[in-house]
């Protein structure tokens, strides 16, 4: 129990951390003088993804040369692709479900396929590619692909700040360490994101070793456990804004948060995965197999999207099939 209850406590440090670093880049950027396209896409992503990228750092750096380190760090690594892909698209499917009495699209997604169709062409892409990796025999040419990775994410960024028209964005929140204040000074900004960073840092520290300690006591291996509940803990959390979205009919806003963390989820992570563990997945390891679930839903829904022209909330639904299977497989062996 007192393990459990610091897991609970570290993920809370962990998600206040990403909630005060992304508010304070958000801040950064506007004080710099950056276009709302480059703050949302670039700083807010970052932010948001900090959980997920510092979680499997840690864990490989911090328990260098143990095996179960390693194992929670590749499991966060392939863990958010894998949710969100499945999980988190089935959870958007339910919501449009649940509302639709209340959209004017019904059972229908309501979403330009441009950006939808951009992120997950780049997804399908650079995860394959990331996966097809851990087959190469060579470290220098797994070096290659980590760095071509990390340039194709600089390519959908770049793309996406130039494709600006027709994408919603929210107002500016007060800065959280200065909320009264509508124009706040540089260094109170950089204050509330040095102290973000710290609390993410020993937040991620405190999760990755209760995770340990509680993979041996349950008798779970650790890349499971890391698999399946970092991901939910780090990353679906935030997806929930995609329901709001999809009540108030905001579709495409809803879809490409989720979309949008898939391309820096499938790239600039496994570029560090490649670059920090050996990176090799034999098949049907359970990294393999979640790595082939995740792409198989999104390409399943990338294809209808393009075959009909538009999403049903349906077919959304098939990602929730996926992440079950991978459960029933998980736990079976």
């Amino acid at each position: 129990m007192l393990e459990i209850g610091i897991l609970l406590v570290s993920l809370g440090v962990i998600l206040l951390g990403a909630e005060l670093f992304t508010n304070g880049v958000e801040w950064l950027g506007k004080r710099l003088g950056m276009n709302e396209g480059a703050v949302g896409s670039i700083l807010a992503a970052v932010g948001t993804a900090l959980p997920e990228t510092l979680v499997p750092i840690i864990a490989i750096l911090f328990n260098a040369g143990q095996e179960a380190g390693t194992e929670i760090g590749i499991g966060a690594i392939l863990g958010a692709p894998f949710m969100l892909g499945t999980l988190a698209f089935c959870v958007s499917g339910l919501a449009a479900l649940a509302f639709a009495y209340r959209r004017p699209s019904r059972t229908w997604m309501t979403v330009d396929k441009r950006v939808v169709g951009r992120d997950l062409r780049f997804f399908l892409l650079v995860y394959a590619l990331a996966i097809v990796a851990s087959f190469l025999t060579i470290r220098q040419l797994k070096l290659a692909v980590a760095v071509a990775l990390l340039g194709a994410y600089i390519i959908y960024a770049y793309k996406t700040i130039q494709d600006e028209e027709g994408v919603e964005c929210e107002c500016l929140s007060p800065l959280t360490f200065a909320r009264n204040n509508p124009n706040p000074a540089l260094g109170i900004i950089l204050l509330q994101v040095v102290t973000a960073l710290g609390a993410i840092v020993m937040g991620a520290e405190y999760f990755v070793k209760s995770l340990e300690v509680l993979s041996g006591h349950w008798g779970i291996s650790p890349l499971v456990l890391s698999l399946i509940i970092t991901p939910i803990a780090t990353e679906l959390p935030e997806k929930f804004n995609s329901v709001i979205w999809i009540r108030q009919g905001r579709d495409t806003l809803a879809l490409g948060n989720i979309s949008g963390a898939m391309v820096f989820q499938s790239s600039v992570i496994p570029a560090l995965g490649i670059f920090l563990t050996p990176w090799q997945f034999t098949w049907p390891s359970l990294p393999l197999i979640s790595s082939f679930f995740a792409l198989a839903s999104a390409g399943y829904v990338y294809l209808l999207m393009n075959i009909k022209g538009r999403i049903s909330a349906f077919t959304l639904l098939a990602g929730g099939i996926f992440y079950g299977l991978f459960l029933l497989i998980a736990f079976s062996q």
